[in-house]
Formats: structure tokens, C-alpha cells, sequence
């Protein structure tokens, strides 16, 4: 969200500790609420908009070092016995007023990255998450297979490998058999230069390739290659093809 090493000046292992001063009239007042936050949601909105910048140890893979560690910089606020919802609360005050506002975009977040049901979505997963030690799911598949679970592919798409059931986007098992791994990786990187028939455009975020990194990506591919199509005991299932 900004840059690591300050905020106006002051270390960000501090910014947990400044950012409850900050918001503290709004969590007296009750506005840290997230009622109908949905955290699977925001955990996708996180890993879309946020892992870029930041790393938290429940997104898994990828994660920045432009804005602070969100666990490092909340681990205080819990050993102080800080709720979920309090963080939660800090989480919007930050995303709505970033300090310091300053015009480089590589030294400050821009404010309202994310605002409404969004950032309640994303604030409610990192309250959360952040600063407990939490590690993404483990699942079959060596590393493409944590890739597709740290970043939440199953919550859209099913797939009987991963013991996916997710219905926003095609069933990969029906989807992908057939197709190269350079259609795969297209189908991650550019989701809307090819639509799935019955499926809108613009759903699935269009930069996993800046969020997943090229090591990662790769072995994404190669996971869907290998089990998409097949059940997890390695039995062919029902396709109807690309």
C-alpha cells in the first residue's frame, strides 16, 4: 500500500501501533464493524489488488516488498490482545487515507484502491488473518498445486484434483483438457481474449501475471495440465473438451 521503510518519517513496524491512535474514535464508535463481509471474497480481492505491494502469509504465494508486511506490522496488536474487527477498522482507515499522500505512486498508496463491499471484503480478510500465522491451504499437486490453492483458484472454478467445487467461472476438468499449456497460461494471464461460452467477461481479475510470479505461474500451468480432467485418484473424468 506504500512504501515500506516510512510512513511520514516513522518506521513501519510502528504503523499498527500509529494506525490504532489514528482510528481510535471510529472503533469506540463502532465503524470497524464489517457485518456481511464475506472473507473468501476478500481474500480473492487481496491476492487481485493488494499482494502486489504487500506480502501476508495466508495469501501464499507471491506477495510484495513496496508496501509493509501485514503481519509483521499487525503481530503487535494481536499479542496486545487486538480483535479482528479492530484491525479490520485499521485496515479501511488505511485504505482510505493513506499516509503520506504524496504524488509518487512508488512511495504512497493512492487512496480508495478499494471501497463498499470490497474493501469490507478485504479488510475483513485481513483482520483475519493478518499477524496470526496462518498458512495457506496444503493440497496434492506439488507446487502448482499450493499455487492453485494460495490463490484461491477453487474458490471460482471446480476442479476434482484440488477438491474444488467453485461455480463463478468454468469447470476446469471440462475446460482445459486438450488445450496447450501456452492456452492455459493465456486463459490465466489474458482471461478475457477467449470467453467461456455462458461465462461474462471481465469476472476473473486479468492480472494474475503480475500477482503470480513467473516461477509460480509456470507451475500453475503444469498442474492444470496434468490433473484438470482427471480425478483425484487419476481416473479420466466426464470432458466435453476446450
Amino acid at each position: 500500500m506504500s512504501k515500506a521503510s516510512t510512513i511520514g518519517r516513522m518506521p513501519w513496524r510502528r504503523l499498527a501501533a500509529v494506525a490504532l491512535v489514528a482510528v481510535a474514535g471510529l472503533v469506540a464508535a463502532g465503524c470497524n464493524k464489517n457485518g456481511g463481509a464475506d472473507v473468501n471474497r476478500g481474500k480473492m480481492l487481496f491476492t487481485a489488488r493488494c499482494s502486489t505491494c504487500h506480502q501476508l502469509a495466508d495469501a501464499g504465494a507471491g506477495g510484495g516488498t513496496q508496501g509493509p508486511n501485514l503481519d509483521d506490522a499487525f503481530h503487535a496488536a494481536r499479542l496486545a490482545g487486538e480483535d479482528s474487527d479492530t484491525i479490520a477498522g485499521i485496515v479501511k482507515a488505511q485504505v482510505d487515507n493513506p499516509r503520506p499522500v504524496v504524488p509518487n505512486p512508488s512511495a504512497s498508496m493512492p487512496a480508495h484502491l478499494a471501497e463498499g463491499q470490497d474493501l469490507n471484503d478485504i479488510a475483513a480478510y485481513v483482520g483475519a488473518v493478518a499477524g496470526t500465522g496462518i498458512e495457506p491451504p496444503k493440497i496434492a499437486g506439488g507446487p502448482g498445486g499450493q499455487v492453485f490453492a494460495s490463490n484461491q483458484c477453487g474458490s471460482c472454478h471446480t476442479l476434482a484434483a484440488a477438491k474444488s467445487a467453485g461455480t463463478t467461472g468454468p469447470n476446469l476438468d471440462d475446460a482445459l483438457p486438450g488445450m496447450s499449456a501456452a492456452e492455459i497460461k493465456q486463459s490465466i494471464v489474458d482471461p478475457n481474449a477467449k470467453i467461456a461460452p455462458g461465462y461474462p467477461p471481465n469476472v476473473m481479475p486479468g492480472n494474475f501475471e503480475q500477482v503470480i510470479s513467473p516461477t509460480d505461474l509456470s507451475a500453475l500451468v503444469q498442474f492444470l495440465q496434468k490433473y484438470a480432467g482427471k480425478t483425484s485418484s487419476g481416473g479420466k473424468t466426464a470432458s466435453s473438451g476446450p
